[in-house]
């Protein structure tokens, strides 16, 4: 076999990458059209529907929302049916980390056509979401149609076709492959990060040839000075960032909890669609995925109070519209709700007189740390940031405040916007909990005999505890050795010696055995030598006291919870 199907980094997957980050972009450009011939189609406008909704009256955007969440409710219902009637999982980073074949076709098409209904009338989620997910499925069809005799896993194909999805909408080609690599493998292995970072550019190098550059937020001139009230203020968006992220968490929780209670998909997205038209009377920067929002924020737009009261609707709105189970993403929401913390601190700090000569440029820290808190991706927020901004000046400030976000959220012990991670926390924990354990945690009994007795009893107690060797200890408990029950009944048949002989006489002194303080891993390393299945486990060197068994099966079962 070549060593090109041994490992996932090869030339056949590098060269993959070109096409599948092709198509990938013009997948997520396609949706992007479709969404904006919707919006031209409803309100005869090409603007952000924030703006565009205007045309119509305000007590119809209730209404207008509303039935957008119902249409979205009945395609949503269809794509669960057929779920849970296949037994598939939809969500490509499910897919991913499942190591699946491939990312269902029907049903990411009636989820994308879902989240369409429900962008186009002003539910406040990402677009990235739908784009991301229907990138993977061209992979995965590219993969299965037509790289099918390649030497190379169709979950790679799809992995590298998300990335450049998310990079088409962000044009962030290193966040976007460092994002797919953190969340779906949970690793940021060289081998495969090397092919989703070659299909992200691609994806965004076909973007920028095509005119669209729309994802980047136009924040390249502002420089960010490091002085101590600058980095005070960096640590503080930092730790609210994490509350905020948990916060939001929490929210969508207990929507989700109580939408869940009206069982008709079409109902539930209908009531939170009129649930955000609702809100969006008290501010319309509450429909859609915030991105011309943040613009607006980045150009100083908006007063202080202002902003405070769109951070709380726009939170609140986000929590309705993904708790009614609205198809859509959450990263541009989480960037808003970044930006608008980011400005919010910077102005009440600047309000009580310190030295801030640019509040505005606390909008991309706190972009970065929300993001972060609520993805549970730090590294890829840093990132990212720095990506859209093109600013390197955010770069330290951004990776202060995503750490800190990231560590508060952690330390509250939330849940992730994406279950994968929890998977991901749980094998890290359980192989920490490998490396540093000792074995004194799994000792059981083990049967043990004084040199004086016969082989006889040594063979009674075998056959009732099923052993194939008995320890040997003295009067005071010492470990002498073992005898083998094999060795006993071949010597016995061989008149070597008789039932009644003393165990000592065919004990094995040189007999391995394991201390109760040494660590799990070594415990691992000491059955590796062996062909055993139990070892006897000591207190010290010293005095060598027998205390019980390790078995190979209890290292297993602790080892199974992070292979």
């Amino acid at each position: 076999m070549s060593t090109g199907s041994k490992h996932a980094l090869n030339w056949t997957s590098m060269l993959v990458a070109i096409p599948v980050g092709l198509a990938a972009s013009l997948v997520t450009l396609g949706f992007r059209l479709l969404i904006e011939k919707i919006n031209l189609l409803l309100f005869s406008s090409r603007q952000d529907v924030t703006q565009a909704i205007g045309v119509w009256p305000w007590y119809t955007w209730p209404l207008i929302v509303g039935i957008g969440g119902l249409v979205a409710g009945f395609f949503l219902r269809y794509a669960t049916a057929i779920e849970q009637k296949a037994t598939v999982r939809t969500d490509y980073l499910e897919v991913i980390n499942a190591r699946l074949d491939a990312v269902p076709t029907r049903t990411s098409l009636f989820r994308a056509l879902s989240s369409i209904a429900s962008i186009s009338s002003g539910a406040s989620i990402g677009k990235e979401g739908p784009m991301v997910q229907l990138s993977a499925l061209a992979g995965s069809l590219m993969g299965r149609f037509c790289f099918k005799k390649l030497p190379l896993k169709n979950m790679d194909v799809v992995a590298m076709a998300a990335a450049a999805g998310l990079s088409s909408v962000y044009h962030a080609p290193l966040a976007s492959a460092i994002f797919v690599a953190e969340i779906a493998f949970g690793i940021s292995a060289l081998q495969r990060l090397i092919p989703l970072i070659i299909s992200a550019g691609v994806a965004v190098l076909t973007m920028t040839t095509l005119g669209y550059r729309s994802a980047i937020y136009p924040f390249s001139h502002a420089q960010f000075a490091l002085t101590p009230t600058t980095i005070a203020l960096t640590v503080l968006i930092g730790l609210l960032a994490g509350l905020i992220g948990w916060m939001l968490i929490w929210l969508i929780a207990q929507s989700r909890k109580r939408f869940g209670r009206v069982k008709s998909l079409p109902l539930r997205l209908g009531l939170g669609g009129l649930m955000v038209g609702v809100l969006a009377i008290g501010s319309t920067r509450v429909l859609g995925n915030g991105y011309e929002v943040i613009v607006e924020i980045m150009a100083g737009s908006f007063m202080l109070k202002g902003l405070i009261i769109l951070l709380l609707l726009k939170m609140l709105a986000t929590a309705i519209s993904v708790g009614s189970n609205a198809v859509g993403g959450l990263f541009t929401p989480s960037l808003l709700t970044g930006a608008l913390l980011g400005v919010i601190v910077a102005s009440l700090a600047a309000l009580a007189g310190l030295p801030v000569d640019n509040p505005v440029i606390f909008a991309a820290v706190g972009m970065g740390a929300v993001l972060a808190s609520v993805s549970q991706a730090p590294l890829m927020a840093m990132l990212m940031v720095l990506e859209m901004t093109l600013n390197s000046s955010l770069l330290f400030p951004t990776m202060i405040a995503c750490a800190l976000a990231f560590m508060v959220v952690y330390q509250l012990h939330s849940s992730s916007t994406y279950p994968v991670i929890k998977n991901h926390f749980s094998r890290a924990d359980a192989k920490f909990d490998f490396d540093n354990g000792i074995i004194s945690q799994f000792i059981v009994s083990g049967a043990a005999l004084q040199p004086d007795d016969s082989v006889g009893k040594a063979l009674a107690v075998s056959s009732l505890k099923r052993e194939r060797f008995v320890y040997v200890i003295n009067e005071t408990g010492q470990f002498m050795g073992a005898v083998s029950i094999h060795d006993i009944s071949r010597k016995v048949l061989d008149k070597e010696i008789t039932l009644s002989s003393p165990v000592s006489c065919v004990t094995d002194e040189a007999f391995p055995y394991i201390f109760e303080n040494q660590t799990i891993t070594e415990g691992w390393e000491a059955f590796a030598r062996v062909t055993l299945e139990r070892l006897p486990v000591l207190n010290n060197p010293v005095e060598r006291k027998f205390l019980g068994a390790l078995t190979k099966t209890s290292l297993i079962q602790k080892a199974k919870d992070f292979l």
